[in-house]
């Protein structure tokens, strides 16, 4: 019989899984890059780039510190397996691929290996073409597999950027159904990331986590750990991969207590000298209020009770409402105010 050994559950340091979905002009790359060099502030060491898009990730080198990788067909799962094991070995601590998509559907990806493998064994004959495609499916998915197991043990961040493309449901004897926008990609990353975030045409970088479409919802992911973050209806940033990186690293989820919004909301706050001066201020930033984490959001509510309470003798709280109470209890912007991000 085997033996088990159990402990106080801690978190610990985990690498990050980001992805990015989008279609052309979204802003993927850029977005991209930004998270990475957030991360890079907590994780240190070099951001590479694996480019599949033709050297497209050379747009941003005069905005960006990054090495690049440029990657050209095939573009099995081995062959992505073997631009990621160079990055690694050169001591990367941030991979960005883009795209994962050819993967996928690219020249050598899993879609064409699938058919080359029916070409070879079954030529032109449709009924032994249909009867071998689940034969066919077993190389490509082997090696799918062992990229993602081999990438979830390195000790490095990723940030992978997938098209996507409008799809329909196509059921017999009914209408299309539309899916919306959907990666190209196969479903095992989304599942393996910690974050997948949608952009839809014309985003400029700002994420969708509230999408229409079925499929759209189905490939859309913002865990809980991450909610706090993403409030700020915003494109994806530096600031968003710090504050992700630190919670990977087993720090707090948000930025730190000192980043420059929180610093600029405590220095008007402080420079409120009457009981309604501090009614004002919790009135007139109460959008600010909600779109700061769950720790920096209780940070100037314990400040701001102590201060009213130094003006007026109550223990004013920036409270869940967004309102001013008579007595002087200004409240906290609430849920309701922030957008999804």
């Amino acid at each position: 019989m085997r033996n088990f050994e159990d402990k106080p559950a801690v978190r610990e340091q985990v690498p990050l899984w980001l992805g990015i979905a989008g279609p052309s002009g979204s802003g993927k790359t850029y977005s991209a890059l930004r998270l990475a060099t957030g991360i890079q502030r907590v994780s240190g060491g070099e951001i590479f780039v694996i480019d599949t898009e033709a050297r497209r990730g050379l747009h941003y080198a005069d905005h960006f510190k990054f090495r690049h990788v440029q990657f050209d067909a095939p573009f099995s799962p081995d062959d992505y397996l073997a631009a990621v094991q160079h990055c690694v070995k050169q001591g990367a601590k941030i991979i960005i691929i883009d795209s994962m998509s050819h993967e996928h559907e690219g020249p050598g990806g899993v879609l064409e290996m699938h058919d080359q493998f029916l070409n070879e064994k079954c030529g032109d004959n449709f009924g032994q073409r249909q009867r071998m495609t689940f034969t066919a499916w077993i190389k490509p998915k082997q090696q799918r597999q062992r990229l993602v197991n081999t990438m979830l043990q390195m000790q490095a961040h990723f940030v992978m950027c997938f098209r996507a493309k409008e799809k329909l449901k196509i059921v017999k004897g009914q209408d299309p159904k539309p899916l919306g926008f959907m990666p190209i990609a196969g479903e095992g990353y989304v599942y393996e990331c910690a974050l997948h975030a949608l952009l839809l045409p014309g985003a400029r970088g700002v994420p969708e986590w509230s999408p229409l479409e079925i499929g759209e919802r189905m490939m859309t992911k913002l865990p809980t750990q991450f909610v706090d973050m993403f409030r700020e209806r915003k494109p994806l940033d530096e600031q968003l991969g710090e504050a992700m990186a630190r919670w990977a690293a087993g720090g707090v989820s948000e930025p730190d207590q000192n980043d420059e919004k929180v610093t600029a909301l405590r220095a008007t706050m402080r420079a409120c000298a009457t009981h309604e001066a501090a009614t004002k201020w919790a009135m007139d930033n109460k959008a600010a209020l909600s779109a700061l984490g769950a720790k920096a959001r209780a940070g100037l509510r314990k400040e701001y009770s102590a201060m009213v309470a130094g003006l007026t003798g109550d223990a004013g709280e920036v409270g869940e409402t967004g309102e001013a109470g008579e007595t002087g209890e200004a409240g906290e912007a609430g849920e309701s105010e922030a957008g999804n991000g």
